[in-house]
């Protein structure tokens, strides 16, 4: 029987860290650096270094992790109970940012969102 601790994740396929891959793209990034040469000395694929240097000078690599906010599912059946009349209608109020349309979904960016954000978000949606 196979012990599960040694059995790869993902096909086989290494998920190198982000240290690791943010080392190799710098140093990628200087001059008279060879990056297949680099690549090889490390056991990856060009590709994948010439991929993770292009990321690394679009800024994705400075972007914060990626944090988990809490949610609250709401049955929407259950009505709330309210003694205060509804609200008048509100003239709708101009809204600055902007909308990405993807295949099936939609993303709508505040104007306070920053740049490694919305890279972040891009690329998530180009997979």
């Amino acid at each position: 029987m196979a012990n599960p601790t040694n059995r790869p994740t993902r096909k086989g396929r290494p998920n190198h860290p982000l240290d690791f891959k943010r080392t190799l793209a710098q140093r990628a990034c200087e001059p008279g650096v060879s990056v297949s040469k680099l690549a090889q000395e490390h056991g990856i694929n060009a590709n994948q270094l010439f991929k993770w240097r292009r990321h690394y000078r679009a800024g994705l690599f400075d972007a914060a992790d990626a944090s988990l906010l809490p949610v609250a599912v709401v049955d929407a059946s259950v009505e709330t109970a309210s003694s205060a009349p509804s609200p008048m209608p509100v003239a709708p109020t101009v809204q600055r940012g902007i909308e990405i349309a993807f295949a099936d979904c939609t993303v709508r960016v505040g104007e306070q969102a920053d740049l490694a954000t919305l890279r972040a978000v891009v690329a998530l949606l180009r997979r």
